[in-house]
């Protein structure tokens, strides 16, 4: 295996359980749909709503951080770094891994670890309410979140190394991207013929507006 076909099921791993927890979404969803319906048409409601609606968002926002990561999507102040070549923003992001990423991802797995055995030593379950639900497997995510960020982020190192050594960035395995991404990369790719790429920005001009019609409506309604 050479090193872009291990970088790529690097991002494979990470993308595969990102999409996966995604799927939490659609279960937060349903819980809340019936709680309000439960709460409000039945006057039934249940008193442990709460911490699983949170356990189910908690796990939702930790399995897709590696996904994140591997998509390049974590939030960057970009004003500077997006005008370095790539052998100085390979090195300015080799040095923030290893002094911030690495120190703070291993403390996370180590805390969340000790986390994770003593809530399920203790059986803990959730102080919010009188009945509250267990948390020991929800701890568990933890550790778990915090390999597979660490896991990603081997994987950036390794690209960052490769781009010192080549002055250009390895590909990525890429998902799904925003039309304004989409737009921009149309615009300037050389391989999409003038038809299609006024067609795609011409798309995408469209979708913005219905957008920004939708918005103006909510604001006359409230």
């Amino acid at each position: 295996m050479n090193v872009q076909s291990l970088l790529h099921t690097i991002d494979g791993i990470s993308t595969w359980v990102g999409k996966a927890a995604a799927w939490l979404m659609m279960a937060l969803m349903t819980v809340v749909c019936v709680e309000v319906f439960k709460r409000y048409i039945m006057n039934m409601p249940t008193s442990w709503i709460f911490d699983f609606s949170n356990m189910l968002y908690g796990t939702l926002f930790m399995m897709c951080g590696a996904y994140a990561l591997a998509q390049n999507a974590h939030v960057r102040g970009d004003f500077l770094y997006s005008s370095m070549r790539p052998r100085t923003q390979a090195a300015l992001d080799l040095i923030l891994y290893f002094v911030f990423f690495i120190p703070g991802i291993a403390a996370l797995i180590y805390a969340g670890y000790d986390f994770a055995g003593d809530s399920w030593r203790i059986n803990e379950h959730s102080n919010v309410t009188a009945d509250g639900p267990p948390v020991y497997h929800f701890k568990t995510i933890i550790p778990i979140a915090g390999a597979m960020i660490m896991l990603q982020g081997i994987g950036e190192i390794i690209r960052c190394i490769v781009c010192l050594k080549t002055g250009e960035w390895p590909s990525r395995l890429h998902d799904v991207a925003e039309i304004d991404v989409i737009e921009e990369q149309l615009a300037h790719s050389e391989y999409v013929d003038e038809e299609s790429r006024k067609m795609a920005i011409e798309g995408a001009a469209r979708i913005d507006e219905m957008a920004r019609q939708r918005g103006m409506g909510g604001d006359v309604n409230t």
